[in-house]
C-alpha cells in the first residue's frame, strides 16, 4: 500500500505528526518555472555524467606518443566534472524536484556519445571535444529559463560550467589543429 504525502506550507505542517508531507517550496519562483529550469538541469546532468564517464574511460585506455599529455589532462578534466555533477543534481534537489541519477535514466537524456576506448588518442581528444561542446549546448539551453525565472543561483552554476567547458572545448581544439 502506497502512502502518498501531502503538500503543505510550512506552517501548517506539524513535525510531530506521523503522516507523510511534502514541504511546498517557497523561495520566490513559481513550480512551473522551477520546473523548467530542473527540467533543463536534468539534461546538463545527464550530458555531465556521460562526459565525466568518456574522459575517464579515455583517461584509462588512452594509447600513443600523447599518452602522459592527455592521461594527465584526462584525469584533471574527470575530477573537475564530478564535482560538477554533485553540484549539478544538488540545484536540481533545490528547486524542489527528484535529480536523475540512474545509468538508464541519464542513457535516455544524454546527447554525449557512448565512448569507445578504442580509439586512436586522437580520435579520444576530437570525441572529447565534441562532447564539451554538447554539455556547453545544453548549459546555453538552460540559461533561459534560469534567466526567465531570475534564478541567480542557477545562472552562476550554468556561467562557472560555460567557462569550464568552453576553456577545455579550445584546449581540445588546439591539440587537434594544425
Amino acid at each position: 500500500m502506497s502512502t502518498k504525502s501531502k503538500a503543505v506550507e510550512l506552517e501548517e505542517m506539524n513535525v510531530e505528526s506521523p503522516s507523510p508531507m511534502t514541504l511546498k517550496v517557497n523561495t520566490g519562483m513559481s513550480k512551473e518555472h522551477r520546473s523548467e529550469i530542473a527540467n533543463a538541469m536534468g539534461k546538463v546532468l545527464a550530458d555531465t555524467y556521460c562526459l565525466m564517464l568518456m574522459t575517464q574511460n579515455y583517461h584509462w585506455n588512452v594509447q600513443g606518443s600523447l599518452f602522459r599529455d592527455i592521461h594527465l589532462m584526462t584525469e584533471e578534466h574527470y575530477e573537475d566534472i564530478f564535482g560538477a555533477v554533485d553540484e549539478i543534481a544538488e540545484r536540481i534537489r533545490a528547486l524542489g524536484f527528484k535529480s536523475p541519477g540512474t545509468l538508464t535514466e541519464f542513457n535516455d537524456m544524454t546527447s554525449v556519445n557512448i565512448p569507445n576506448s578504442n580509439l586512436s588518442q586522437m580520435e579520444m581528444v576530437a570525441d572529447l571535444l565534441e562532447a564539451h561542446e554538447t554539455v556547453t549546448r545544453s548549459l546555453r539551453k538552460a540559461l533561459d529559463p534560469a534567466d526567465n525565472a531570475g534564478d541567480e543561483a542557477t545562472i552562476d552554476l550554468i556561467t562557472e560550467r560555460l567557462d569550464f567547458h568552453e576553456k577545455t572545448s579550445w584546449m581540445l581544439r588546439s591539440m587537434l589543429e594544425k
